[in-house]
């Protein structure tokens, strides 16, 4: 139980600190900690339930990004501002490294299996913000519909 409060307040702080090097104003580094933090839980937990990480991937990022529309629409921030940063925990950064490790040192089987798996990480993160950005803003509380540029060209002449 330790190491899952350790994992989780790491998240927090790694996430925070993502969102200082991506220039997030000072007032939202908290929110982005704490949507990092719930995604890394909710990985943990699901992993924990289902024994299946790209599902537990899936699962979070689909969570982090409904979290971060919801606090987008409240704070009146576009919701990459929350996303970029609370998406952090899930990158699958090591994968990435040991895919050029191993290409490095001419291993391409190990390369191949280990970017494989990178990429099926990459696939579980796409589709979880794409499965969020599927449901309409206004169920989120944006009060009003996207302006198209069909419109503003319209407007404009």
């Amino acid at each position: 139980m330790m190491e899952v409060l350790v994992q989780i307040l790491a998240a927090f702080a790694g996430t925070t600190a993502f969102s200082v090097l991506f220039s997030v104003s000072a007032s939202h580094r908290i929110r982005c900690g704490l949507i990092g933090a719930v995604g890394w839980s909710i990985y943990l937990l699901v992993d924990w339930l289902s024994g299946i990480p790209l599902f537990a991937t899936f699962v979070s990022a689909l969570v982090l990004t409904v979290l971060s529309r919801l606090i987008a629409v409240g704070q009146k921030t576009p919701t990459i501002v929350f996303l970029i940063p609370g998406i952090f925990t899930l990158v699958p950064g090591g994968g990435i490294f040991y895919t050029a490790y191993y290409l490095f040192f001419n291993l391409p089987q190990q390369a191949m299996v280990e970017g494989f798996g990178t990429l099926k990480t990459a696939i579980a993160i796409a589709l979880g913000i794409a499965a969020s950005y599927s449901v309409p803003a206004s169920v989120y509380g944006w009060k009003r519909e996207a302006e198209t540029w069909y419109e503003s060209d319209k407007r404009n002449s």
